[in-house]
């Protein structure tokens, strides 16, 4: 089998660590014409053709399946008005009821704010959706660069909110429209095709944007509290970069300020800098989160035979778990996830961050829909 011909970079300590299926996928798409670099991230893992928790850069072509179907799904994380010493988690798990229903809010004047037209109003904006998307609460457990987070004006003794979303239907429909017409071909910059899909793919981020916003608002609104947004970050995209077109799978930038990087639903997550140093070796890139260890099927097959569902519904940080599909808390437990202390250590050896702040889950929604 012939090799990446171009440039192939993996950020870990333990090279032999990354699952063969996803090198062999990153390898492949190495070889497309046209592809100038690779960057494999610690959480990279085996994905549906495409490996996650990757980078692609190419100097004059677009691939609209590198960005995949969930174009500008992301991390959003908020800061609440709640103290955490008032945080009651079966008061609050009360409270997040009629949250996968359609949001009957103004979706035309949501959409207009950003600057998108009427005509992608949806029943699923503001929705969270399936997979490994979750809302989460969370509080401070240590910080690790004070200075960097009174700079931030953050505030130590209160709940955070991260919201994982993205751009939902509309994605989908982006990506199967673009594959009808032109496969899984790469589309020369600058091109009619190149146009068109930047368009789409653009008015995509901006909907994920939205999205994650109108969502953080009925999780507040259902736990009663108020919030402030920290950061909102995507980690599916392709935009330009250094005269090229950098594709972003499943990877958080480098170059929008400080991003926050989750663990499975039972570990950590971290606050983070990015470290402009060295980032361009990987192409201003960033690990998105924990990376799956197991594919669904196989943590399902795996923990349906060890575990009953109520012994997923609290983890070992004894945070709480929302999820009443009965699948989807096997496909998504902390087993099935990498360590995300490994990875962050990885981002950390490769000079790529300064941790800011450890955060401790509180409580995770994924679904009451069975």
């Amino acid at each position: 089998m012939s090799r990446c011909c171009c440039e192939l970079t993996l950020i870990g300590r333990e090279p032999s660590r990354f699952d063969p299926v996803a090198l062999d996928q990153l390898d492949a798409t190495g070889r497309l014409e046209g592809m100038g670099r690779v960057v494999g991230l610690p959480d990279l893992h085996a994905g549906n053709g495409i490996a996650v928790g990757a980078a692609f850069w190419s100097p004059d072509r677009i691939w609209p399946h590198l960005v995949g179907s969930d174009i500008g799904c992301g991390m959003a994380l908020w800061q609440t008005s709640l103290a955490v010493r008032k945080f009651r988690v079966g008061q609050v798990d009360r409270r997040l009821q009629g949250l996968d229903e359609p949001w009957d809010g103004p979706a035309a004047d949501a959409l207009a704010e950003a600057g998108l037209p009427a005509s992608l109003a949806s029943p699923s904006l503001g929705t969270i959706g399936g997979g490994n998307h979750f809302v989460e609460f969370q509080k401070v457990e240590e910080i690790v660069d004070p200075v960097r987070f009174s700079a931030l004006n953050l505030t130590e003794d209160r709940v955070w909110m991260m919201v994982h979303s993205g751009s939902r239907g509309l994605g989908q429909v982006i990506l199967h429209d673009q594959t009808a017409l032109t496969g899984k071909a790469g589309l020369l910059a600058g091109s009619p095709e190149a146009r068109a899909y930047l368009s789409r793919h653009d008015q995509a981020v901006a909907w994920a944007v939205v999205n994650r916003r109108v969502i953080a608002r009925r999780f507040l609104d259902a736990a009663g509290v108020s919030g402030t947004c920290v950061l909102d970050i995507v980690h599916n995209s392709v935009t330009g970069h250094d005269g090229g077109w950098l594709h972003r799978k499943g990877a958080a930038p480098a170059d929008r300020g400080p991003v926050v990087i989750p663990g499975s639903r039972g570990d950590f997550s971290y606050l983070a800098e990015p470290v402009p140093d060295r980032a361009d070796e990987a192409l201003w890139s960033l690990a998105h989160g924990a990376g799956r260890k197991w594919s669904r099927n196989d943590a399902h097959a795996r923990l349906s035979r060890r575990y009953r569902v109520a012994d997923l519904q609290r983890t070992k940080l004894s945070s709480h778990v929302i999820c009443e599909d009965r699948r989807l808390i096997y496909e998504e437990a902390p087993e099935a996830y990498k360590d995300i202390g490994a990875v962050i250590a990885d981002l950390e050896a490769a000079g790529l961050i300064r941790v800011i702040a450890r955060l401790r889950p509180l409580l995770s929604y994924k679904t009451r829909a069975s």
